[in-house]
């Protein structure tokens, strides 16, 4: 995918599918693989929905017709996702409730992407200045790149580590690299 050209609408439903396989590989793997499948799943949402609520629904609430309704719907259901996710990353991949709780978030994720994708995203496609549906891309991939992938150097311990890689703390980083790439 030419990310350069490549508008914010077209990214974020890339990013649907690369979080829709990323459910299916946490549920399929074990132990250590499932972990670190799971944390590349926290990653990639706390990403993803930041970016939304930093840069696509802000605008869409604007152009769309019905944004305000629209986009409140949204946000409601990605606070819910968000403290799913919180929960699910308290309760570790190997609590034998692991995988009833990231059905549940998965059932939710995708019935929210879907209707951002059957509700917001095609009159953002219509209503929104291709220029700019452009630019916030870049935002999205700023996020991308300053959320960690991998434990930090220098922080042994496991516990350590994770408290740097909760979806609160990947949110907050995705938001200040989201405000900086856009100049806010």
């Amino acid at each position: 995918m030419d990310t350069q050209q490549t508008d914010v609408v077209t990214f974020l439903k890339h990013q649907h599918e690369e979080i829709k396989t990323l459910f299916a590989e946490v549920e399929s793997a074990q132990g250590d693989a499932r972990e670190e499948a799971f944390r590349r799943l926290v990653r990639l949402l706390a990403v993803h929905e930041t970016a939304e609520e930093e840069l696509v629904h802000p605008y869409a609430r604007k152009v769309l017709p019905d944004g305000k309704a629209v986009i409140e719907q949204r946000l409601q259901e990605e606070n819910e996702a968000k403290q799913a996710l919180s929960d699910l990353d308290e309760m570790g991949t190997d609590n034998p409730d692991f995988l009833k709780h990231l059905d549940a978030l998965r059932t939710d994720v995708i019935a929210h992407a879907e209707a951002e994708e059957q509700f917001e995203f095609p009159q953002l496609e219509a209503e929104g200045d291709p220029d700019r549906l452009r630019k916030m891309t870049a935002g999205v991939k700023a996020a991308e790149k300053m959320a960690p992938t991998h434990p930090h150097p220098g922080v042994e311990s496991v516990k350590k580590n994770l408290l740097l890689g909760a979806p609160a703390a990947i949110m907050d980083r995705a938001r200040d690299a989201i405000r900086k790439a856009m100049g806010h």
